[in-house]
């Protein structure tokens, strides 16, 4: 019972700790204004500010030793910030009846309580956030990161899974609260050993079995849980984040192996590239670019194909895989065999609005990694398609302005992989939807057509801007 009493007084210090540093730092203005004659008539005020001070700095004191007392903080810090507070406190009641004595010297008095609630105000902040919380800031302008709590690895493959990608999660969401300074619930997260030694509710986690796991449990919580981990007041993890952990958590919660050591599904694989690639290109999903690694292209085979008016550029950042653009060839089917050049890394090929030719498109069956194909505005027909269904990796097909019909269509139905299908003014007519739909039922199929409904302040009247 006195224990559950102590810790409820405890959970006042956040409230009460910011009355002193207020009031005080107050009486100071007060003070040194009323030392100029037009702001004489504020002097009566400092007494009175250094008294509300000094009652709230004692609250504070009383309520912060009680908060010490309930939650396992650095004790070499607690230790400073208890006693600086305290030594505050003794100083705000002095400097209470020194300023009443009216003493000449009570300027020094006034200049070293100032440094001191500085000094106090630190430690406590300190305590809460982190010794570095002032220069961690520094640290994400310097590296152009923000808030962003993983930066792009190279090659996701070659890292490690808790070094490389999970500790840097657990150092930016975790460690203000479970860290070196502080260690709520008795359970500390910076180091492999209080990981698996767990806290107050026991074992953190059970490698293997998420369900189990007290740390996957308390994140996947609803956010207005009082056991919602991170507090809703802190900065939360993101999907990303979460799938990362729950992943190493399910893969057995290795502190050493490489991510290329461990199974990974078709859900960890997107997160995986995303981390590696930082951002993708374009408007793309990041399941349409392959987790495996690849070779880089060679120079020299890139600047024959530039030569060509091919234009070669990759998919993402920190990434080998290329993306083929046509656009200003004016020999398509003469120059698309170069491609075979570049066949293991070419996985986007653009040949949207120029003149390729079904005979061209044969080439396809030598590039099987291709993932999103543009063929829009183009002469390509139900024969063209023949090829097309070559392409099993293919995610993405964009047949707008073409002669394709619902014959053709039916060819790709055993594209397993296919996620987006673009038949805008082609030759399928809206009767062949029902159709299509009933068998790609995995698939996206964007007939296009939008209309905007008009609504009252609509108006296709053009009106001078005011004032001409």
């Amino acid at each position: 019972m006195i224990g559950t009493i102590t810790e409820f007084i405890g959970h006042f210090h956040p409230v009460l700790v910011h009355l002193p540093i207020g009031i005080l730092l107050l009486a100071a203005l007060l003070f040194f204004l009323s030392a100029k004659e037009k702001y004489q008539s504020l002097r009566p005020a400092v007494g009175i500010s250094l008294l509300a001070g000094a009652c709230s700095a004692i609250l504070s004191c009383i309520s912060g030793y009680f908060l010490s007392t309930t939650d396992d903080y650095d004790q070499q810090l607690v230790f400073q910030h208890q006693w600086m507070g305290i030594a505050t406190a003794i100083l705000s009641v002095l400097a209470y009846l020194i300023f009443k004595q009216q003493k000449s010297w009570f300027k020094w008095i006034m200049i070293l309580l100032t440094l001191m609630i500085i000094v106090t105000g630190h430690l406590g902040g300190s305590l809460t956030h982190g010794s570095d919380y002032l220069t961690a800031s520094l640290g994400n302008i310097k590296n152009n990161t923000g808030n962003a709590t993983l930066k792009p690895i190279a090659d996701v493959q070659e890292a490690v899974l808790y070094a490389d990608v999970v500790q840097p999660i657990l150092q930016s969401k975790c460690y203000s609260c479970h860290g070196s300074n502080k260690q709520k619930g008795k359970l500390r997260l910076d180091q492999q050993e209080f990981i698996l030694k767990g806290g107050k509710s026991g074992e953190t986690l059970v490698a293997g079995k998420t369900d189990e796991s007290e740390m996957i449990k308390r994140i996947l919580l609803p956010k207005e849980d009082d056991d919602h981990m991170p507090p809703v007041e802190k900065p939360q993890l993101s999907k990303n984040d979460i799938a990362l952990i729950n992943w190493w958590v399910a893969s057995g919660a290795d502190f050493n192996k490489k991510i290329k050591e461990l199974p990974q599904n078709e859900k960890i694989k997107p997160v995986l590239l995303a981390l590696q690639s930082g951002r993708v290109t374009e408007e793309i999903k990041i399941s349409a670019i392959p987790l495996k690694p690849v070779e880089k292209a060679r120079d020299s085979i890139l600047l024959k194909l530039k030569a060509a008016g091919i234009m070669i550029v990759p998919v993402a950042q920190n990434s080998n895989y290329l993306s083929a653009n046509f656009i200003t060839t004016e020999n398509i089917d003469k120059h698309i065999g170069l491609l075979l050049s570049i066949a293991p890394q070419l996985i986007w090929l653009k040949l949207g609005n120029t003149k390729v030719s079904d005979s061209g498109l044969a080439i396809l069956a030598k590039l099987p990694n291709i993932t999103r194909l543009y063929l829009d505005n183009t002469k390509i027909s139900d024969v063209g398609l023949q090829s097309v269904k070559q392409l099993k990796q293919l995610q993405y097909i964009n047949l707008t302005g073409t002669s394709v019909t619902l014959n053709g269509i039916l060819q790709l139905k055993e594209l397993k992989n296919l996620q987006e299908l673009y038949l805008y003014k082609s030759g399928v007519t809206s009767a062949d939807y029902i159709s299509l739909k009933n068998i790609f039922q995995k698939t996206k199929i964007d007939t296009g057509g939008y209309k905007l409904e008009m609504i009252a302040s609509d108006t296709l009247l053009v009106k001078p801007p005011l004032g001409k």
